[in-house]
């Protein structure tokens, strides 16, 4: 839990500290999955996923599509109650299915949700591979993920027609020198439907959650927001221009991620005996590196319990600290950082331009070991 050591591990993968994912999380995920290669096959495969991910791509092809998707997400819920954390997550893995496969979509998106959503939970169980288990129902979901996928490449193989979607890029190779072996490009695609799943979905919760219970943020941020678009018609999008005059906004998501950590830390191995604060670990020894304290450090935030988003734009350097390991560290900083906060982002405009909210009873919030609200997140819901 020590900031420094924990910093140290995150920038030393070269002297020996890689992923230490355990083989039964990898058996779901698949052993190509980014989090857990290292060195060369690390390399190649980050240097894809920012050809599918980066800011050029965001700026140009993504953020227009999370505009549209985000706006159609949103219609319809004036007036009505809505389960907040079940509105996001399905706001938010639509919008990454999209981005991956939009033209085949409709035939296959709920059946491979339902897969999905077995996978993920499986990937968090413990390992107990018996009929009726978590683990077990996880390990069917990846089988029946891996049979749509495989069909999905096949047929977009067989089809003379050139798509614009993230699946397209990864069959071309995209502006990587790198071309992905088909276990690769499948192992990619689960990657980031998984990786922005969760975070992005409950981050997205979490903020509305915050700004509820904290109206004096609330109202500056829709200040900002309702700025933007004094500058625009109705119906005309956000663009990129627009989301990097949202200081504040970025500045509420980050306060939202320290408050309520959605990747608590990694897993690392040794790959020979190494001293980490005079102790020696072993070789093959795996270490939980716990990078969740950090934010509650009263050194680096004063008043860390506090929901004060005002603390990143009264100190700048905060998001440049080297202490600032909220999306990893080194070489395995998260590479859909921006294109996360872009979403998030884009969610908020359109929801608080659009809708005031008033919690329906207590909802329990639970933080450890994962940011969910149990039993839902009840909002009731009207247009201005």
């Amino acid at each position: 839990m020590d900031p420094e050591l924990n910093r140290c591990v995150l920038l030393n993968e070269a002297k020996g500290l890689v992923p230490g994912y355990p083989q039964s999380m990898l058996d779901i995920l698949g052993k190509c999955n980014i989090a857990a290669v290292y060195g060369f096959s690390h390399k190649h495969l980050r240097s894809n996923m920012l050809s599918l991910v980066g800011t050029p791509l965001i700026k140009d092809r993504l953020l227009p599509r999370i505009n549209r998707y985000v706006k159609l997400h949103l219609r319809n819920w004036d007036g009505s109650t809505v389960d907040i954390q079940e509105k996001t997550m399905n706001m938010t893995f639509l919008i990454s299915f999209k981005q991956i496969t939009e033209v085949e979509l409709s035939s296959i998106y709920d059946a491979f949700k339902f897969e999905f959503d077995k996978l993920l939970v499986g990937s968090l169980s413990l390992p107990i591979n018996i009929p009726g288990t978590k683990y077990y129902h996880g390990l069917k979901g990846r089988k029946n993920v891996m049979k749509f996928l495989k069909e999905l490449v096949e047929r977009r193989r067989q089809s003379p027609v050139t798509y614009d979607d993230m699946l397209d890029i990864l069959l071309r190779g995209g502006d990587s020198a790198y071309m992905l072996s088909d276990e690769e490009i499948y192992d990619q695609i689960i990657a980031i439907l998984y990786s922005g799943y969760e975070t992005v979905s409950t981050t997205s919760m979490m903020a509305v959650k915050y700004l509820h219970d904290h109206p004096e943020a609330l109202q500056e941020l829709r200040d900002e927001h309702f700025s933007i678009r004094k500058r625009k018609t109705a119906e005309e999008p956000i663009d990129w221009d627009d989301y990097k005059c949202m200081t504040f906004t970025r500045a509420v998501i980050f306060e939202t991620l320290r408050l309520a950590t959605v990747v608590n830390g990694v897993l690392r191995k040794t790959m020979n005996a190494i001293e980490l604060n005079g102790f020696v670990i072993p070789k093959g020894w795996r270490f939980y590196v716990y990078t969740r304290e950090i934010n509650y450090d009263p050194f680096l935030y004063p008043e860390p319990y506090k929901f004060n988003p005002w603390r990143w734009l009264d100190n700048k350097s905060l998001e440049a600290h080297k202490h600032f390991l909220i999306f990893g560290g080194g070489g395995r900083i998260c590479p859909g950082k921006e294109l996360g906060i872009v979403t998030v982002s884009t969610f908020l405009h359109y929801f608080v331009t659009t809708y005031r909210w008033e919690e329906i009873g207590g909802q329990k919030i639970v933080k450890f070991p994962r940011v969910e609200a149990p039993k839902g997140l009840l909002i009731r819901v009207n247009k201005f």
